[in-house]
């Protein structure tokens, strides 16, 4: 074959040409694998017309590499989430509501009602990194948030920080302030299983100072199987890591990193690496949500 192209279309075209198969024989051989994907679709994919990006699409492309006789990852490696266009990347971004993805937009804003905001659009996200551990028994084990702030007036001494349950009905995750920080006033929704919170630093910024903070989140035990971890910008960050890291007892079957942002989803399929760990790294993030999710093999 000759030298790997740089573009999923171009990839799947030529891996097809050299197969000497034909679309319809993919097809049919995607179906009885039971990650079935239309003629059509493939036929788009590998014009550019259009790419794989929801979940069964990517679950579709393991056996597609493996139908055509590539390295695994071989076409996943090459999906790349487009970046926004037109009218969405020349606006200027606005908070969003960080309510669980189950809850009423209505109910977070009552939780947060009682915190002191006035201090966010103060403050630049320069940095953000979620650190998220799984354990043997497909749980979270922890999660830890460092970010990386600059203030943008004198007087800035806050940021409010919100976390829910793993499931709707869930109860929700206890907050701790780790570094430069210390929790203020905390408000929960036990019926969303929702929690806000104000992490007060050690002192208040002067203007274009930077501080870096941490907290944790602990969910409470028993502790439900996890599926997946997202984060709601509520404002623009400029670079975010997530990394989540799984117990080698217990490793999923393949993760998905997704953006949504103004309700649409992009899906782009990642590998676990050496230490059992997933990562998914943004940069210049609009307010939306952002995450990792995972699917379980068989017990």
């Amino acid at each position: 074959m000759d030298p790997a192209p740089h573009c999923f279309a171009d990839a799947l075209r030529a891996a097809i040409a050299d197969s000497e198969t034909t679309l319809e024989r993919v097809a049919e051989a995607l179906r009885a694998r039971g990650t079935p994907v239309s003629l059509a679709t493939l036929s788009y994919w590998q014009t550019g017309r259009s790419r794989p990006e929801r979940p069964r699409s990517i679950a579709a492309l393991g056996h597609l590499e493996d139908l055509l006789g590539l390295a695994a990852g071989g076409l996943r490696g090459l999906l790349e989430a487009p970046r926004p266009r037109g009218r969405s990347a020349r606006r200027a971004p606005q908070p969003l509501a960080a309510s669980a993805p189950w809850a009423d937009t209505t109910e977070f804003r009552r939780l947060v009602a009682e915190l002191d905001l006035s201090h966010d659009s103060a403050l630049t996200r320069l940095w953000a990194h979620d650190r998220i551990e799984i354990g043997a028994d497909r749980a979270k084990r922890v999660q830890r948030s460092s970010q990386v702030l600059r203030a943008e007036r004198d007087g800035v001494d806050r940021l409010v920080v919100t976390s829910w349950a793993e499931r709707e009905g869930g109860q929700p995750p206890s907050l701790t302030g780790t570094r430069n920080c210390t929790l203020g006033r905390v408000n929960v929704d036990l019926r969303g299983g929702q929690v806000a919170a104000e992490l007060l630093f050690d002192r208040p910024l002067g203007r274009r100072e930077t501080i870096v903070v941490e907290h944790e989140s602990h969910l409470p035990t028993p502790r439900p199987v996890a599926y997946g971890h997202q984060r709601v910008s509520r404002m623009p960050v400029r670079q975010y890591l997530l990394e989540v890291r799984f117990d080698p007892r217990a490793l999923p079957r393949y993760c998905v990193q997704f953006a949504e942002v103004d309700g649409r989803e992009q899906v782009r399929a990642l590998t676990l690496d050496s230490a059992y760990t997933a990562h998914a790294m943004a940069i210049d993030l609009e307010p939306g949500r952002y995450g990792v999710r995972w699917a379980w093999g068989a017990s």
